[in-house]
């Protein structure tokens, strides 16, 4: 018993430091980095990864049967026929999609070049390739005048728009569109780095000065609802999005 008892005096008084000592040190600053414990991943935001440079472009191909084959038979094509130590091309991943369809990822557009060649030479009469390209980002243009339309709009930033140094075939215009408020705004495609120095930049449009804002358009199913086909290609049952009932939301 007096054993017992002196070990609990000493992990109290132990206790009692490790708290005493805590309470002593200085505040957490806002703009410090909170550390995870060992063993524990941290997952970045997407805005942090950006600004870290961590972003890694993925180069992929997307391989597909024409007599309609199954994921698992794409890939056993894919092994038998093609040799990557042979072509010297690095293979990061060999991943099936839902579709039915084989995802391959490599290290360099180069090496996607020629494994895209190798499976058309090898395996052309019963698969068939498709390389991703990255998309251009959108942007809308906010407010703008009636005399602009499509066809003049690129033209009319170039003139108007000296600073920002653009080039024909930087803006590719889409459509217009008005919105709820009467507003009438232009939606474009344009490449990365204009992008970018249009955000930054007011524009100049005739007499007015007009924002640029993200385009973002989200396509959903009102029957669903789901997200990324519409109704009129929904092979969903039909699901109130306020209670999940299955009825539709006017009922």
């Amino acid at each position: 018993m007096e054993a017992e008892l002196a070990a609990s005096i000493n992990t109290r008084t132990k206790l009692h430091r490790e708290t005493s000592c805590s309470t002593t040190q200085e505040p957490a600053k806002f703009n410090t980095k909170a550390v995870a414990p060992l063993g524990v991943r941290v997952r970045k935001l997407f805005k942090e990864i950006l600004a870290n440079g961590d972003s890694a472009k993925r180069f992929t191909i997307i391989v597909t049967s024409k007599d309609k084959q199954t994921s698992e038979t794409i890939k056993e094509l894919l092994k038998t026929n093609i040799n990557p130590t042979e072509i010297k091309v690095g293979i990061n991943a060999l991943k099936t999609l839902r579709n039915g369809k084989v995802l391959i990822e490599t290290n360099n557009k180069e090496g996607l070049e020629t494994l895209g060649r190798d499976i058309n030479d090898k395996c052309v009469v019963r698969l068939e390739t498709h390389i991703q390209k990255l998309r251009h980002p959108r942007l809308a243009i906010i407010n703008i005048p009636d005399i602009i339309t499509t066809s003049n709009i690129e033209g009319t930033l170039i003139t108007q728009n000296p600073g920002l140094n653009l080039a024909n075939g930087d803006i590719n215009a889409k459509f217009t569109y008005v919105t709820k408020k009467h507003t009438r705004n232009l939606e474009v495609e344009v490449l990365a780095q204009v992008r970018k120095a249009l955000l930054q930049n007011k524009i100049k449009i005739g007499w007015l000065i007009c924002r640029i804002e993200e385009y973002i358009s989200v396509n959903r199913c009102f029957k669903s609802p789901s997200y990324n086909h519409r109704a009129i290609d929904c092979k969903g049952e039909e699901t109130c999005p306020l209670c999940a009932g299955r009825h539709r939301l006017r009922d």
